[in-house]
């Protein structure tokens, strides 16, 4: 986090927990877009973010409209500029646990003891890509061993792209990538048997195929050339595509009774999720979630579009539970007064 946008989280007069309209957990595209939006909505919000931004490794952000290869950081640094201008405090921070205070709402609990009190909760925190086990592969995570190539395949197009066949999803995937080179190598690696259909579509598209584990990369002048498999050959490559396992970083809503759970495509598990309906909103009252803690495939865009709706929603939720309020304090008021007229009357006043 910028310390030019950072602002240090205060104490509520005479030393309570300061409270806040929302407290969004996680300051990435999904968390920034969700407090912006609020922000403009008048709310008090708070973004408390850890700093680990899942694709701090990429060069550039692609697919965004107008903001097309961006750095990371740099577009995270004005989305932080633009929460701020609108009066939204962001901190730097570890929320190490959620939890329901008698007096409602939730209390948020950070890593240095400090806590803060919020009526609504929008956790954004994201998910952690657990790679292949292969010796040098995760220090080239972002870089050239590559996994979306929505995201990666323009800038490796036409050139040698591996992909690393561990789970059932691997021939989807090279069929993916062949739509960026015609110079695509499946590794057999850890995958299941493919079946003739697998092999024939890999066959039609002219896709090698070897056998062998791959054990490590080869890497000259800090660039990846290519792939070392068991038996000592190494295969050129320039690009490796691989499929994590994406875990939803969830510990914190486990407090409130949110756990995980498995995300399928086609059938397959691709890792876990936070369950929520089309608003982010979850199966705890008033606690709402976006980005990829939600939606495990969602692109920056996509997670940046989840954190607005998740945010009009929650306004909404507000907004409904502030007309409740007010409705019940009308009519205790009238009430009151239509007490107090037949109590005059009674006694001839």
């Amino acid at each position: 986090m910028t310390v030019q946008t950072e602002q240090m989280m205060t104490a509520a007069p005479g030393g309570e927990e300061k409270r806040y309209d929302v407290v969004v957990v996680g300051g990435g595209a999904a968390g920034l877009s969700g407090a912006l939006t609020l922000a403009r909505a008048r709310r008090s919000v708070l973004v408390i973010d850890a700093g680990r931004p899942r694709n701090a490794p990429a060069a550039g952000v692609h697919s965004y409209l107008t903001r097309e290869g961006t750095p990371p950081a740099e577009l995270l640094a004005a989305g932080r500029a633009e929460v701020t201008g609108y009066g939204g405090e962001i901190v730097t921070g570890h929320v190490t646990a959620a939890e329901r205070p008698e007096s409602g709402g939730f209390r948020v609990v950070l890593d240095d003891g400090s806590a803060v009190l919020a009526d609504r909760l929008l956790v954004t925190t994201g998910l952690v890509d657990e790679l292949p086990r292969i010796p040098g592969l995760a220090e080239r995570w972002g870089r050239e061993v590559l996994h979306c190539p929505y995201c990666h395949g323009w800038e490796v197009r036409d050139q040698a792209i591996g992909i690393l066949a561990t789970g059932p999803l691997a021939v989807h995937q090279a069929l993916m990538w062949r739509q960026w080179s015609k110079d695509v190598t499946f590794f057999l690696h850890t995958a299941p048997e493919l079946g003739r259909d697998g092999y024939e579509q890999l066959a039609a598209r002219d896709i090698a195929v070897l056998d062998g584990h791959v054990t490590a990369l080869e890497v000259t002048d800090d660039r990846l050339t290519g792939v070392r498999l068991a038996d000592d050959r190494v295969i050129p490559c320039r690009a490796l595509a691989v499929t994590p396992r994406f875990v939803a970083r969830a510990d914190v809503l486990t407090g409130l009774g949110l756990e995980a759970t498995e995300q399928e495509v086609n059938g397959h598990v691709i890792g876990s999720h936070i369950a929520a309906d089309a608003t982010g909103a979850t199966a705890v009252p008033g606690v709402w979630v976006a980005g990829n803690v939600a939606a495990l495939t969602e692109q920056v865009i996509g997670a940046a579009g989840a954190g607005v709706r998740a945010a009009a929603a929650i306004n909404a939720d507000l907004i409904a539970e502030e007309t409740r309020r007010a409705v019940a304090a009308r009519r205790a008021s009238l009430s009151a007064e239509t007490e107090r007229e037949a109590d005059g009357h009674r006694h001839g006043r």
